[in-house]
């Protein structure tokens, strides 16, 4: 297949095969025109290079319906904004009910471990509570949890929402692992605990802002010991829960902490918090960076190479989150902007999207845009994922 650079694309050109932009998503079919707004968006994508095993056709320009309907980048990002600006509290306007129930959530968790931090003593019911009320939540209102996930709106309540955050994503995992009920509470159990060592930590050091020395690094290593003290010895749970938190920092290639285990030797449950609270950083706001995209935290996870976690894992997160996971806005082929509403397991690139402004800039409010199945809608595919923020604030 050759290798076109789109600085020496023209309007008109036509190719003896179709044309793909990276791998198997398609620009213009065999035989097709290439029309001066796919040039256009190619440049806008930031994409320098096409694919093709054809040859080209040099057309006349000018051709009308090549131009019918074309629209600047300019143009797509103002109905960007448009889009952004709907979507941004659809889904807590849409379903108020999961919405509190995500905030209490968080709210009774983060009186746990404000009870943790002051060694007030409690007994594990509460947090099995919490446990089961999550873990019910997240089976009736799957989607509308990761849209809360990635949506980072909630101010305050960090670690608790960290917490909650992880043990969402960690069942998600455990359910399409096909884990037994039991394995499953007790994974989403290890994951609303799998920090709370740090509240025993010295505050000097947790919120120190810079580099950490040798010494206070290790101390921080040692909160997965303080976790596992407080999880077994203080709550009672049993060894299963343990050692999902004990673990949870645990490595693929053996370099993680503190015991330096490698492969299947590491706790399935720790290996799924692992996945989980890596993805669940990623896309957090942090007092040093921004959050990140789903799909852009998908994208490292994908590249980690067998370095931190468990192959069977990653896979088993991006079957049930997609590489486009829920929530996420993104620019198809034909210049429309739409958001990610489900995924397809079998086709994690072609998600089920709703429509927020059409490739005509038509902008459409409380879900009436079209729901597309990419699976079946063949002739588009995802061009880019878009993040709200590089277009919030400038004029429409």
């Amino acid at each position: 297949m050759k290798k076109i650079l789109v600085k020496d694309l023209k309007e008109g050109i036509i190719f003896s095969a179709p044309v793909f932009i990276e791998g198997n998503n398609i620009l213009v079919p065999a035989g097709a025109a290439l029309r001066k707004k796919d040039i256009s968006r190619l440049n806008s994508w930031g994409i320098e290079f096409v694919m093709t095993d054809g040859e080209q056709i040099v057309a006349p320009q000018g051709d009308g319906k090549a131009q019918a309907g074309s629209k600047s980048a300019e143009q797509e990002q103002k109905a960007a904004k448009k889009a952004s600006n709907i979507i941004s509290l659809t889904d807590v306007q849409e379903n108020k009910g999961a919405y509190r129930s995500y905030m209490e959530l968080i709210e009774r968790l983060d009186e746990v471990c404000g009870n943790i931090a002051s060694g007030v003593a409690m007994e594990a019911r509460s947090i099995d509570n919490i446990t089961g009320r999550l873990l019910q939540a997240v089976r009736e209102q799957r989607n509308s949890f990761i849209g809360y996930v990635l949506g980072g709106e909630i101010k305050g309540h960090s670690m608790a929402k960290n917490l909650v955050n992880t043990a969402i994503l960690s069942a998600l995992i455990a359910m399409e692992l096909k884990m037994p009920n039991h394995k499953v509470l007790q994974v989403v159990t290890g994951a609303l605990l799998h920090d709370v060592g740090m509240l025993r930590m010295p505050k000097e050091i947790v919120e120190k802002k810079g580099g950490l020395s040798e010494a206070e690094l290790q101390r921080i290593q040692a909160h997965t010991l303080y976790t596992y003290k407080i999880v077994n010895k203080e709550l009672l749970y049993p060894e299963e829960v343990g050692l999902i938190v004990l673990q949870h920092h645990e490595r693929w290639d053996g370099e993680g902490y503190p015991r330096r285990l490698a492969g299947t030797a590491i706790d399935i449950g720790a290996r799924i918090v692992s996945v989980a609270d890596a993805f669940e950083a990623m896309v957090s706001q942090k007092p040093y960076r921004n959050p990140m995209m789903g799909y852009q935290a998908m994208k490292n996870l994908l590249s980690d190479n067998l370095r931190r976690f468990d192959p069977d894992v990653i896979k088993a997160f991006i079957q049930t989150m997609g590489i486009y996971p829920i929530g996420s806005i993104i620019l198809l082929n034909n210049g429309a902007m739409a958001r990610v509403v489900d995924v397809q397991a079998s086709a994690p690139l072609r998600p089920t999207i709703r429509i927020l402004a059409d490739e005509f800039g038509k902008i459409f409010k409380n879900e009436e845009g079209d729901l597309i199945d990419l699976l079946v809608e063949k002739s588009l595919f995802i061009a880019r994922a878009v993040d709200p923020k590089e277009i919030v604030g400038k004029d429409a």
